[in-house]
């Protein structure tokens, strides 16, 4: 079977979130399990596209509006992915450093979308499944099926994956002269709140719809944004598959970010000691003491706005008795309230402002704690890498963390909570505290946490089933 992943980002080619993480994780088992999967994302520049060879494949040009654009299709030359990589390269429209955030995404990302299927619509065979990302994907099932040129692409089957569903690409009927012809009866196809919005499109034409947890999709029926009447129209298509981590990358045994390696049954106590005496060591940060951390996003949707409250209850209520760092950028508000904490509390907490994916990999390892307050969690990763490495999840329960952090109190290895609250999450800091106490039963739920399996084996499996229910 052949799947062409279409995607905004591919770890390590362009990463902003989960997103990528998943796209550049899950066609690598889906090629071990025997299956041939490619994936083609934009041509941004970034490092990896200065890093690394590619060779073109394909040139052509697309009209978007009444501009024209030539565009070529790039393929990475060494297969160092696992996977077959290819980039679309538009100049002018995706010659950026930037994934998101352009005065003209709109035109950037419908452009990505004509210039994939007019070069499928040139391969001398055709793919078995089109596997669309979130909304920047959305229109290609609808135009795959009716733009008048790409009547030979209407019968490939489609799967649209929802990785969150706040973010649907809207924009005004004044721009459908945009899109390539289609039949305009069909027009209804592209409408959602009177405006076109490409995720609703992505999920009225879409052979099947899933979103990366089950209990993602439970509550995109009650939330979604708007969508929620769509998706229950459409439920009968519909389903949750539970992203995995690549357990490759995300392995303490041979991770090159870290100090000291360690795994579950070689140097555990010592390997993370180990990590948490260097970070330590490099924030002005107590060793002796348990070390709670956040990596992230800033944004409401994260709960990143209550972690400033959070962060000074506990240090006021547990003066002298933890550590608390912060990794991650966004919200300037939320970063200013971050930083200022650190005049309040100059040992004993740290924020890194930005993205760094070294130090992401140290604070997991070194961590005791790993803090996830989230309004909106679709599957969420980071309670999954946390585990791998022995660092026990404070998650609310929502989304994909009720499905992955089962509570000690219910024979699980992690602490949940219901409310994204300053008290909800003070709570289960005080119950993080007692349990550091007790060093013989912390070190057990960390085996415990790293016994578990959160690899992409089982997911890619369901994905391939899934493909397979498709009735070609």
């Amino acid at each position: 079977m052949e799947i062409l992943h279409i995607s905004a980002e591919c770890y390590p080619v362009a990463k902003v979130g989960g997103l990528a993480d998943v796209v550049g994780a899950l066609p690598k088992y889906q090629v071990a399990a025997g299956e041939i999967a490619k994936v083609v994302i934009p041509a941004y520049r970034l490092p990896f596209f200065f890093d690394h060879h590619f060779e073109t494949v394909h040139q052509g040009g697309i009209w978007i509006g009444n501009q024209w654009f030539h565009f070529n299709v790039l393929k990475e030359s060494t297969n160092v992915l696992g996977f077959d990589l290819y980039l679309v390269d538009i100049p002018g429209l995706l010659d950026h450093g930037q994934v998101y955030g352009l005065y003209n995404d709109m035109e950037r990302f419908l452009g990505f979308q004509v210039a994939v299927l007019d070069w499928v619509n040139e391969w001398k065979h055709l793919p078995d499944v089109l596997h669309c990302h979130d909304h920047h994907t959305g229109l290609i099932p609808f135009l795959a099926q009716y733009a008048y040129k790409y009547s030979h692409l209407k019968n490939i089957p489609s799967v649209l994956t929802i990785h969150n569903a706040q973010y649907q690409g809207q924009f005004g009927w004044d721009r459908i002269y945009m899109l390539p012809s289609f039949d305009l009866w069909k027009s209804g196809l592209l409408d959602w709140g009177g405006a076109i919005n490409p995720l609703a499109a992505g999920i009225k034409c879409a052979w099947k719809v899933n979103t990366v947890s089950p209990g993602y999709m439970q509550e995109l029926l009650e939330q979604a944004n708007g969508l929620e009447e769509l998706l229950r129209m459409e439920s009968r298509k519909c389903s949750g598959i539970l992203n995995g981590i690549d357990t490759e990358v995300w392995n303490p045994a041979t991770d090159t970010y870290l100090y000291s390696h360690f795994s579950m049954k070689k140097d555990l106590v010592t390997g993370k000691a180990a990590n948490k005496a260097e970070l330590c060591e490099a924030y002005n940060l107590d060793q002796e003491l348990p070390l709670f951390v956040f990596i992230g996003r800033l944004v409401n949707d994260k709960g990143a706005d209550l972690l400033p409250g959070i962060i000074y209850k506990a240090l006021q209520d547990h003066e002298g008795e933890l550590n608390f760092m912060v990794l991650g950028s966004g919200d300037d508000s939320i970063a200013y309230h971050l930083d200022q904490l650190k005049h309040i509390y100059p040992r004993g907490y740290c924020f890194y402002k930005g993205y760094n994916e070294a130090l992401s990999h140290q604070l997991y390892a070194g961590a005791d704690f790993l803090l996830m307050p989230s309004r909106v969690e679709p599957c969420g990763l980071n309670q999954m890498y946390a585990l791998r490495y022995g660092t026990m999840p404070l998650v609310r329960k929502t989304g994909g963390l009720k499905d992955t952090v089962i509570d000690i109190g219910d024979k699980g290895a992690g602490i949940t909570f219901l409310h994204p609250s300053v008290w909800d999450v003070s709570y289960a800091i005080k119950r993080a505290l007692e349990v550091y106490k007790d060093d013989k039963l912390f070190q057990n739920y960390r085996v415990k946490m790293m016994s578990i399996d959160h690899s992409w084996n089982q997911a890619a499996k369901e994905y391939i089933n899934l493909y397979s229910s498709l009735k070609y």
